[in-house]
């Protein structure tokens, strides 16, 4: 088994308050939950109206996958113009090292 997680860094564009933040952070965070059936929650920076961190995780039975779908999270993000993504932090753990 492997388990995959990945922190997203987000700096939001045109956004001056929590509830114009909430409008953005989420619908990305109900796309990326839609599109990849994977767990995604919003981690960090909660009271900052500019800034989030996104959080996934993903557990297959093959590490391929894990990585694909993790990339394809932050290709997804990233595309997305109201966003910067400011960065990436992916780990990778196997039922063996836990």
């Amino acid at each position: 088994m492997w388990i995959g997680t990945c922190e997203l860094d987000v700096l939001l564009g045109d956004v001056h308050s929590l509830k114009q933040k909430r409008s953005v952070v989420r619908p990305l965070v109900a796309e990326i939950r839609r599109k990849f059936d994977i767990s995604v929650a919003e981690v960090d920076h909660r009271d900052l109206h500019r800034r989030t961190v996104i959080g996934v995780s993903v557990v297959s039975g093959d590490r391929e996958h894990v990585v694909e779908v993790l990339d394809a999270v932050e290709r997804l993000v990233a595309s997305h113009p109201e966003v910067q993504l400011l960065s990436v932090r992916s780990r990778y753990l196997s039922s063996e090292d836990l």
